[in-house]
């Protein structure tokens, strides 16, 4: 079966996407976006975090891009929540967390932060007045406090007023690093961007995975130097998982063909190691994770010996490997690539996909019935968009840019 490129497995993935975005839109608070629990209704206990809004900001562009009616009103709604609620005006940067009644988590944390980036960057691409002053302060933010010259590397996090930042080193953070750098190069145009995340995908991935069997180590300290046993004790941490959290071993391949073809685009040679060690990610992911223990899904974590430690199915990681998938099918033309997208694709319609509460389940256990060991709701559709627009577009630019440049289906029979 061929459905790569076809413009019948396209719409499938856009009747698709309509339904997320049409669920996803009930997140809209007055603080920004909030955590949507299983019903589809805003979980008010939890705040109104900083990821979750400006990864919404992020979806919400794309959906604007794609002429979807009421997605821009909500990309002013991000754009307002990042300059308004969450913003600290007096130390600059933006507040992990708040609610209607103020700020409950003050730290700057550099994960998100970069979703802001990715978010502001995104928002551009729709012609947002306000959206490229927003960027240029997320600029200022990263370069000032998350960017290290002397690194060469991304910082984890700061107090409230940027005065101490963490002894802690984190590859989750880098990670969406590289993925918001690259959209900021397709709206900037600086090549420093691009020279940025081959410098932190050269470290984590190249450097330190590569001779680990590609059991991506996410956890460093100040000197770049792996902390194997980090989290041992909370082993189900939802961004700081003790071992290896194979979900990212393939996003991280999926970035890294982003990349690579970013370069390409420029008419420059990209190293050889970008392709071989996004193949070398994607098959250590099922090697160690999919169907361990005899039940398909992918494990959320394993230990170094590449055996599970946290069993649960959590949904972003199946998410993320279909677009890694069609990411390595597109530069390889190899059909085992699609042949695995497709399995990905039967098991998320029979386990995953919530007709009838909306959008997908967070988690299942061992025996694929939902639980919420790890997460608890359908926080946001950040990732679900990953699965359902990516295979529709080239690899360069990326996801916004291609949308906003009429590059949809454009490669599609």
């Amino acid at each position: 079966m061929k459905w790569f490129n076809t413009l019948s497995h396209n719409r499938w993935l856009e009747q698709e996407t309509d339904r997320i975005l049409d669920f996803g839109k009930n997140a809209a608070v007055p603080t920004g976006f909030g955590w949507l629990g299983n019903n589809g209704q805003v979980r008010s206990d939890m705040g109104t975090h900083l990821w979750i809004t400006a990864r919404m900001l992020h979806v919400y562009a794309v959906a604007a891009n794609m002429g979807r009616p009421g997605a821009y009103a909500l990309v002013e709604h991000g754009i307002n929540a990042l300059n308004g609620p969450l913003c600290d005006k007096q130390h600059g940067g933006w507040y992990a967390c708040v609610n209607d009644e103020g700020v409950i988590d003050a730290s700057k944390q550099g994960y998100q932060h970069f979703f802001v980036l990715l978010g502001a960057a995104s928002a551009v691409t729709t012609g947002h007045p306000q959206a490229r002053k927003l960027l240029d302060d997320a600029i200022k933010v990263i370069e000032r406090y998350f960017w290290s010259e002397q690194e060469q590397m991304c910082l984890e996090s700061w107090d409230e007023a940027f005065s101490k930042t963490e002894d802690y080193r984190g590859g989750n953070a880098n990670m969406h690093a590289v993925e918001a750098f690259l959209i900021v190069y397709d709206v900037t145009h600086d090549r420093k961007w691009l020279d940025r995340a081959l410098r932190i995908a050269s470290v984590i991935i190249h450097d330190v995975a590569r001779k680990g069997e590609y059991r991506v180590n996410e956890h460093f300290d100040t000197n770049w130097n792996p902390i194997r046993d980090y989290n041992i004790d909370n082993p189900a941490h939802r961004f700081r998982a003790y071992g290896g959290t194979p979900g990212h071993w393939i996003e991280w391949g999926r970035l890294m063909l982003h990349l690579r073809a970013a370069l390409e685009a420029r008419f420059e040679t990209p190293p050889e190691w970008l392709l071989e060690d996004a193949k070398g990610l994607f098959h250590a992911t099922i090697r160690d994770a999919w169907a361990p223990d005899g039940a398909d899904g992918f494990v959320y974590s394993v230990g170094w010996d590449g055996k599970p430690i946290v069993r649960e199915r959590v949904r972003w990681p199946i998410v993320e490997a279909m677009g890694t998938a069609y990411a390595l099918y597109t530069v390889t033309g190899e059909a085992q690539y699609e042949a695995w997208y497709q399995k990905w694709w039967d098991y998320c319609i029979k386990y995953l996909m919530d007709y009838e509460n909306g959008s997908w389940w967070q988690e299942l256990d061992t025996n694929n019935e939902v639980t919420t060991k790890v997460w608890d709701g359908k926080q946001d559709i950040y990732h679900l968009l990953h699965c359902l627009v990516i295979p529709r577009l080239p690899l360069a630019p990326g996801l916004a840019p291609a949308v906003a440049a009429g590059l949809l289906d454009s490669q599609a029979k």
